[in-house]
């Protein structure tokens, strides 16, 4: 299995871990002092912009697909929009185990947040589409989702409403119809190919030893140590592989996982494993929404990945470290805008 073989990446890199010094204190609130080149080379430093060849940002493209985002015309109901289930000033989720739809039907799995998604080796769960253009389609075209019939259906509505036609030729320069559902993915794409989080995390990795406190620290210590770098490495902590949800201790997850997608049997179970960014602000957790509380998940996880029971003081240490990967929102970038066609009071 491809992924099986990336399970031991980061043990060796634990046996060469002097993690930043945490030594023991009792002030848990004093600073933890800066990381090691280690702890540098293992979670790196995360780009202000997540960009793509494939999809150039302009400001032009930016302002249509922010508009895009908050459209709730582009569903049956006229009132479902990504911003419904990815929630911007709430960290990109909506707070619900699953999202209902246009109809109020649930969906089946938890609606990931959209911050920091775009350097993730894939979209969704299961990894079913590569880039965040192809995802924005999914939903717009789901039957419980947005509901919209077809391609054609959105095209139609957005051509319908005469304020599109200067957004969608400023950031299509030159194309003859540029109000296309290819376009409403590039444009909702290169928006969110600029909604990155930063913090003290990322202050603390590049050497401001005040950033993260003593507790903090000692939480990527027991991170590190616990073998949970297995899985979450990398500027996103996670995101870049797929990974057995029990993989250690067998877990019921009542979904195929990837495997309903690649039609291997041996995928059964396999997600592609979440960020870790903002996780203290993205609950409830795990692929259904079925745990609430993030203190829960963790001692979840290493008892079922790693085969590992976590004292209290160790999990309240990493879920310390956790929060301190809770990013700034950009609130600007993401102020809701006025939706052409809709009048105001």
């Amino acid at each position: 299995m491809h992924t099986i073989s990336r399970l031991l990446v980061s043990v060796s890199l634990m046996t060469l871990l002097a993690v930043a010094g945490c030594g023991g204190g009792s002030d848990d609130t004093a600073a933890g002092g800066p990381p090691t080149p280690a702890i540098k080379g293992m979670f790196g430093t995360m780009e202000k912009v997540m960009a793509s060849p494939d999809n150039p940002i302009t400001d032009a493209k930016v302002t249509l697909g922010r508009i895009l985002y908050y459209e709730d015309r582009m569903s049956a109901s006229g009132d479902i929009s990504c911003n419904s289930c990815h929630v911007l000033d709430e960290y990109g989720v909506d707070g619900l185990p699953v999202s209902p739809g246009h109809d109020g039907t649930d969906g089946v799995r938890n609606s990931p947040t959209v911050y920091n998604a775009a350097m993730h080796i894939a979209q969704f769960w299961d990894g079913r589409e590569p880039t965040v253009e192809a995802q924005a389609k999914g939903p717009i075209l789901n039957p419980i989702e947005h509901g919209m019939a077809s391609a054609e259906a959105v095209e139609a509505v957005l051509r319908g409403i005469p304020g599109y036609k200067p957004l969608f030729a400023a950031a299509f320069p030159g194309q003859a119809e540029p109000i296309t559902f290819d376009n409403v993915a590039l444009a909702i794409g290169a928006f969110e190919r600029k909604l990155v989080t930063r913090g003290k995390w990322d202050r603390w990795l590049l050497g401001d030893g005040n950033a993260l406190t003593a507790q903090e620290v000692r939480g990527v210590n027991t991170f590190v140590e616990t073998g949970c770098t297995t899985c979450h490495m990398g500027p996103a902590l996670g995101g870049n592989m797929y990974q057995k949800m029990g993989l250690v201790e067998a877990y019921e997850t009542h979904d195929e996982g990837r495997a309903a997608i690649t039609g291997n049997a041996a995928e059964k179970d396999f997600f592609k494993v979440p960020s870790l960014r903002n996780v203290a602000e993205t609950g409830p957790y795990l692929h259904n929404g079925t745990v609430e509380g993030l203190a829960e998940t963790v001692d979840i996880m290493a008892r079922h990945q790693l085969g590992k029971t976590l004292t209290p003081e160790q999990n309240a240490d990493i879920v310390a470290f956790l929060a301190a990967l809770t990013g700034d929102l950009p609130t600007e970038y993401i102020a809701e805008p006025p939706l052409p066609g809709m009048t105001t009071n």
